[in-house]
């Protein structure tokens, strides 16, 4: 029986991808460096620091990255600031609300900054809903590697065979599964182009979803 649901949240609790489209592009101008589209489509799922540390050996950039990062994040929060039309994905509070409703234990696992889910959080009201928030800026490595999901599990206090993880990218996805987690793929408009073939089970909206179908799934 699932226990705890994983949520991602870029993507599946809220589209933030235009907001970091914007402030990176925004920035690769600054830089002077031009990024292809499949390039930047291999990033999501990963911590902005693995960004710009793959960024910074490809371009042989002079930055720091912790300086890289603060411009990054400062572009963001001006443009997440400003946009009053960002709500969250349709059907994710009736779900979150649901799992409450149910007693099934909720957690955050993102690869956005602390900065940036506290941001979310705030604005949406959403941290009475979660019992722990994780982000990907403390791990090394990011998703595709699944240590996000196991440490989310481990805080959780719950066997990864009794956690779901719900995820929107390729990368997220990839590391649900190396971390032996049964994985939703949320087949959004938003993850245009992602590969979610690897998860146990595809939706396209929230409304397929529910608190009494995720408890009897099962990763076996």
């Amino acid at each position: 029986m699932i226990r705890t649901v994983i949520f991602d949240m870029d993507g599946v609790i809220i589209d933030t991808e235009p907001i970091h489209h914007h402030a990176f592009f925004t920035q690769f101008a600054e830089l002077g460096i031009t990024v292809s589209d499949e390039l930047y489509a291999s990033f999501l799922g990963s911590s902005t620091r693995n960004v710009f540390q793959r960024l910074k050996q490809e371009f042989d950039l002079p930055q720091e990255v912790a300086d890289l990062l603060l411009r990054k994040r400062e572009l963001f929060n001006q443009a997440f600031d400003e946009d009053a039309s960002l709500d969250l994905l349709p059907g994710v509070r009736a779900l979150i609300e649901d799992l409450k409703a149910h007693s099934v234990q909720m957690v955050l696992a993102s690869s956005a900054s602390k900065a940036t889910i506290g941001r979310v959080f705030n604005r949406f009201g959403l941290a009475p809903y979660f019992t722990h928030t994780v982000s990907g800026e403390d791990f090394v490595q990011s998703k595709p590697n699944p240590a996000i999901f196991l440490h989310a599990a481990e805080l959780a206090k719950t066997p990864v065979t009794e956690c779901i993880v719900i995820e929107d990218s390729a990368n997220g996805v990839a590391a649900a599964k190396a971390a032996g987690i049964y994985c939703v793929g949320y087949a959004s408009p938003h993850s245009a182009g992602q590969d979610l073939r690897l998860a146990d089970r595809i939706i396209q909206d929230f409304s397929e979803l529910s608190a009494a179908q995720i408890q009897v799934l099962s990763a076996a």
